[in-house]
């Protein structure tokens, strides 16, 4: 009887998390909802991402962001936080690190806030509710853009 290593299977994808040399893409999760956080993170974690950190409001998430560099591929930040927001958050991660790649994350209603944000050096935005298919079309975009 042939094993299963006779047989590729012509289906097996790679996951979306993971790199070329397959290694995990490394996320950090800004937001002050406790919901939103584990739903990002579980959408993430099903496809081979790596979460490197998570912080309630703006100020934690720069301080983490900072703490962290190098060492993170992609950060997904609520717009609207306590401490710092979203927006002024963005500002300062971006001051930090030009090359930061951030998905604000919005409730309906704040576009203008998105369009500010995306003006400041946000690569993307995803509205709530979440969707998983449209967290992993944004983020796979996001990471694949140069």
């Amino acid at each position: 009887m042939k094993t299963k290593m006779e047989f590729p299977n012509i289906n097996e994808r790679r996951p979306e998390g993971k790199k070329e040399d397959g290694s995990s893409y490394r996320v950090l999760v800004i937001d002050d909802s406790m919901f939103v956080t584990k739903q990002i993170t579980q959408i993430l974690t099903s496809e081979g991402f790596d979460i490197a950190g998570t912080a309630n409001d703006g100020a934690a998430g720069l301080e983490k962001y900072k703490e962290l560099y190098p060492n993170v591929d992609l950060v997904t930040m609520d717009i609207t936080m306590p401490n710092l927001d979203g927006v002024a958050a963005l500002e300062k991660i971006i001051e930090f690190d030009k090359e930061a790649k951030v998905i604000m994350i919005s409730a309906l209603g704040k576009q203008d806030l998105v369009k500010k944000a995306l003006l400041l050096g946000a690569k993307n935005y995803i509205v709530k509710p979440l969707d998983r298919n449209k967290v992993l079309e944004r983020v796979v975009l996001t990471l694949r853009k140069q």
